[in-house]
């Protein structure tokens, strides 16, 4: 049977190009210069792009928080924020914590209590506890345990974890 050209599918054509942007993004203090594509996530843009790998993927959905960081003093995950928002704006990573070799509080504090079994999730929950503190929101065990319920351990480790918080709290 012989096709008519009519009846040919049109050609495909190639996709839009993806769009760029460029952002200087201050971290930890340092202002880094990209030019990214405009979809890449905070946390990719840390990780890939800055080599700061402190903040983790876990779920790439938010769900997890072994991605959070903190923003103009905030927590928040960084999977589910696109860089290009965050210009202009305090990010401060895991990576920041410790000062001439000094650890943070609470790092000291999941240390001792030992905090962490496998460590994935462990930047996540420093940078969130530390945020749940200042928050003002580390008032009872109920509070640190609801307040930190986006940040899950698959190991378990919630009752040291919430020793450890609970440790920073009382040394103010």
């Amino acid at each position: 049977m012989k096709h008519l050209e009519s009846d040919a599918l049109p050609a495909p054509q190639p996709p839009p190009p993806v769009p760029r942007v460029d952002v200087t993004l201050d971290v930890n203090g340092t202002p880094h210069r990209l030019s990214l594509d405009a979809r890449v996530t905070l946390l990719d843009a840390l990780r890939d792009h800055m080599g700061l790998t402190g903040a983790k993927k876990g779920c790439d959905q938010g769900a997890c928080g072994a991605c959070t960081v903190m923003v103009d003093g905030r927590r928040i995950v960084s999977c589910l924020a696109l860089a290009a928002q965050y210009e202009g704006r305090e990010i401060t990573t895991v990576e920041a914590l410790s000062v001439d070799g000094e650890l943070h509080p609470m790092q000291a504090a999941f240390a001792r209590h030992d905090a962490f079994q496998c460590g994935y999730c462990t930047p996540g929950q420093i940078m969130s506890a530390i945020c749940l503190i200042a928050e003002g929101r580390a008032n009872s065990e109920d509070d640190i345990r609801e307040f930190m319920s986006g940040n899950i351990c698959r190991c378990g480790a919630y009752p040291n974890i919430r020793a450890a918080i609970r440790d920073v709290t009382a040394e103010g």
